[in-house]
This record gives C-alpha cells, structure tokens and sequence, in this order.
C-alpha cells in the first residue's frame, strides 16, 4: 500500500501503517513464506514487526482497515462510539472486482497460514487487487475535499 500510495502522489497527505487485532505475535517478523512471496514480487517484508492495534489510534486515524470479518467485528467492537466503527472497512471492499452487494464472507483476506507457498502467492494478488481499489478511493476522496 505504500509504494502504491508513493506512486499516485499522495505520500504527503496518506500515512500506511499495520498492526493486528491479536498481541500473541507482538515483536515478531512476518512470517518467512510471506516475507519470501513478497520479495519474490518486489516487495521488501524483511523488517515488518507484529504489533497490536490500540484502539486510541481511532481519534487519530482517517481510515482503519481489517483483513477478515473477524478482526473488523473486533476493532468495531474495540471503538468507543459510532464515528469511530464507521471508519473500519473490509480491505476487499475496494476491489473494484467484487463491487456491489457481496456476503461479508467473500470479502475476507484468506489466512494462508497452515497452506503451502501458493496459498501466500494467492493472498497477495488479493491484497494488491484491493490496494489498487483503496489507492483509487483515495485519491477520489482526497482530490473531492480539496475542490
């Protein structure tokens, strides 16, 4: 999402960042099949560390975006009002490719983790399908606030 954010011109006005909704991995490398599919497509994943999100980064965050239904019932839940669980979104939302009126399941990032190395191939086209939608919205949006 970065390079794609670096790449419409909007690495001044967009900040990325991650973190996960679970604290058991907290400190950890990503894990080595990821790390090895993302370098594979150009991507360095060698210094990502897991850590947790904290729910009093919503007053400070535009846009949070979850993975699976799972971790956005968790951050919706984590929020403390209405204007804060209204900025939690599916990633898959934006893949122009499934717009339109889709089962909350179906827009869910699959885990690849107890898969073998296509699984990772697979989820990464999926998250780049959907960073190619988010990156689009984001511009739109932007480029409507500032006239």
């Amino acid at each position: 999402m970065r390079s794609r954010v670096r790449s419409a011109g909007l690495a001044d006005l967009v900040d990325v960042d991650s973190a996960g909704t679970g604290d058991w991995h907290i400190g950890e490398h990503a894990d080595r099949r990821a790390v090895n599919v993302l370098a594979a497509h150009g991507y360095d994943g060698s210094t990502h560390r897991a850590r947790q999100f904290d729910p009093a980064w919503f007053d400070e965050l535009d846009l949070v975006v979850a993975l699976d239904g799972g971790h956005a019932r968790t951050l919706r839940i984590w929020a403390a009002n209405d204007l804060q669980r209204a900025k939690v979104h599916l990633l898959r939302s934006f893949d122009p490719e499934l717009a339109g009126e889709r089962h909350p399941a179906e827009l869910d990032v699959r885990d690849p983790y107890y898969d073998g190395p296509e699984a990772f191939d697979e989820v990464l086209g999926q998250i780049e399908a959907a960073c190619d939608g988010l990156t689009a919205h984001l511009s739109a949006t932007l480029a409507a606030a500032r006239g």
